[in-house]
């Protein structure tokens, strides 16, 4: 029992820390949101890759990266309606 509740204090303590984890009241919204922007994140964190993907869209790298950054800040998707 004691395990067990070290492991979920230990998944407390990671969800806490880091966002992108997400916990049990996460939305499937949310959790692809995070998802694509880690992804672009790591996209412009790499520059090997980022020239990779430039060549592939035959792109300026620093463009690619701008548009890279761009949708990170903007909200991917369509967030789902709420219900009043």
């Amino acid at each position: 029992m004691a395990d067990k509740l070290r492991a979920q204090q230990q998944l407390e303590q990671l969800q806490a820390r880091y966002v992108g984890t997400g916990h049990a009241d996460t939305t499937k919204f949310e959790w692809t949101s995070n998802i694509a922007r880690d992804t672009y994140a790591s996209y412009v964190g790499h520059p090997p890759l980022l020239q990779y993907l430039s060549i592939g869209m035959g792109e300026p790298r620093e463009k690619v990266r701008a548009m890279m950054i761009e949708k990170m800040i903007q909200p991917v998707g369509k967030p789902p309606e709420v219900q009043d």
